[in-house]
């Protein structure tokens, strides 16, 4: 790292006009990402246009902040209300809730502020030190390796669906027809439209999260309207040395698995957090509570690898031009407008700004860290409201939020019927999790399939050959393979043979 280099990564420390963009930026995205239904991507967009005149690293700045903070502030209202600001903080919500519901709220919310740090740090340091080579490897994943790794984010409906490993896979299938619906974006004709114009746009996965997590969050918890609100203990939020030493082991894991998976073009933190829930609740042996029931494992590993994706999101956005996630695809934009072209190139042409940008990371995790710890005690007071109050007010930001999207009524209409299915499927015991990643990932695996068909000029044999005639495909295969043994009532009597052939 030359001097030059130095005096670029400490720029936006240096210079107080640029300090206080990046402020204000994580301050706002903290709040604009606790709001369910104002997403990052929606806010870096809009500022796209009121930056386009600035000078480049003002503008930066200022989206850096909201991309960083609004991350991190999802996990505020997946906390308190059950509700996830943002699709990243899906995984969250699971033990999250319980930890609010059980009066922790703020210790809750102080130590995912922490292990967000943490893992946001991790993903910057993996950006500066080993960009090219993570980028490197990320280019070797070809369409048929993204299907097999959207298809390990729908297995983990065996992890997010409770006891019943079918109804996790029932509402991962329904999840993935509706992500189905809208235009082909091969062939441009409609799917699963019925004639109506108003679904060739596809159905808004943040509509159906709005109303599978919020709307039907508020109609099943008129089920207990008259139960006392739980009194939340906010008198210690900043949690203990001892406590971030005890879960820094699961921290890091958690937060590679982040900076990996968010290196992978059109991942994100969605796909990270929940992989990280998964390898969570399948290694720690001994977890403070049961997981969904409050366990802070459950917690920390989501909130690691969300935050450490966002570093890594960045790695095939600076080194390739491909976005990592929905958010750098902006970026790409944003860059292109101030006469920048993300890329191999960009590392030789202009290496200040790579380093700029890392520097301008580090100072967004600063501040995240240290907004993120205040206000607590008033965001813990949403959930000591009654309950005849705070309902219509959860109900009411679900249709404002909803409205805001697209500034249309038809999405609050489908927000309101999926609040409606979402309740139903709760009272029978299906969770709606899987639904959400079936949205999210479905589009993914059609189009990776069909690609990776088209490769093998439509033989299907091939197809096969090619799951285990290339090294990474098949450690792919096997990992899937694994997965979906180890969820069936096959997995404890091989376990079974292997230990009695052990002991022989």
């Amino acid at each position: 790292m030359t001097g030059s280099a130095i005096s670029y990564f400490f720029m936006a420390w240096t210079d107080m006009s640029l300090l206080f963009l990046t402020a204000i930026g994580t301050f706002a995205g903290i709040y604009i990402g606790a709001i369910p239904g104002l997403s990052v991507t929606m806010a870096v967009s809009i500022l796209i246009s009121f930056t386009f005149s600035w000078d480049v690293n003002a503008a930066l700045a200022l989206m850096v902040g909201v991309f960083c903070g609004g991350v991190y502030g999802g996990s505020r209202s997946a906390i308190l209300l059950n509700i996830p600001g943002a699709p990243a903080s899906i995984a969250t919500s699971f033990d999250g809730f319980p930890l609010a519901q059980r009066g922790e709220a703020g210790q809750a919310i102080g130590i995912s502020t922490i292990v967000s740090g943490i893992g946001g740090f991790l993903g910057i340091i993996v950006l500066a030190v080993a960009a090219p080579t993570v980028a490197e490897f990320a280019l070797k994943f070809a369409p048929r390796d993204y299907l097999l790794l959207a298809l390990m984010g729908l297995l983990l409906v065996g992890s997010l669906s409770g006891e019943s490993m079918a109804k996790g896979v029932f509402a991962g299938a329904l999840g993935v027809t509706l992500g189905m619906v809208g235009m082909d974006p091969m062939t441009a004709e409609g799917r699963f439209t019925f004639g109506y114009v108003s679904l060739l746009g596809g159905i808004h996965f943040v509509v159906a999260m709005i109303g599978l997590f919020g709307v039907s969050e508020a109609l099943f918890q008129l089920h207990s309207i008259n139960l006392k609100p739980v009194k939340q203990d906010v008198s210690k939020i900043v949690p203990s040395w001892k406590v971030i030493l005890k879960y820094l082991p699961i921290s890091l894991r958690c937060s590679l698995i982040g900076v990996i998976i968010g290196a992978l073009p059109g991942t994100g933190g969605d796909i990270a957090s929940l992989m990280a829930y998964d390898h969570a609740k399948r290694t720690v042996k001994n977890p403070s509570r049961p997981f969904g029931q409050g366990a802070y494992e459950g917690l920390i590993a989501p909130e690691s690898a969300n935050n450490a994706a966002v570093g890594g999101a960045y790695i095939p956005m600076l080194t390739l031009g491909i976005p990592g996630d929905a958010v750098t695809a902006v970026f790409i934009g944003a860059l292109y407008i101030h006469g920048l072209k993300p890329g191999p190139m960009m590392m030789i042409d202009t290496p200040y700004m790579f380093w700029f940008m890392v520097g301008n990371l580090v100072l967004a995790n600063t501040f995240m860290v240290l907004f993120g710890l205040t206000g607590i005690k008033i965001f813990a007071r949403l959930v000591e409201v009654k309950k005849g109050i705070l309902i219509p007010c959860i109900i009411v930001l679900s249709i404002v939020g909803t409205y805001a999207i697209n500034n249309s009524m038809t999405d609050v209409y489908w927000m309101l019927c999926f609040g409606v299915c979402g309740y139903l499927l709760k009272m029978f015991g299906y969770q709606v999790a899987p639904i959400i990643l079936g949205i999210i990932l479905g589009p993914l695996m059609d189009q990776s399939y069909r690609r990776a068909i088209m490769s093998t000029e439509h033989n299907f044999g091939l197809f096969l050959l090619d799951l285990v005639k290339n090294p990474l495909t098949c450690v792919l295969t096997i990992v899937v393979l694994f997965m979906i043994i180890s969820n069936t009532r096959l997995w404890p009597k091989l376990l079974g043979m292997f230990s009695s052939t052990k002991r022989s």
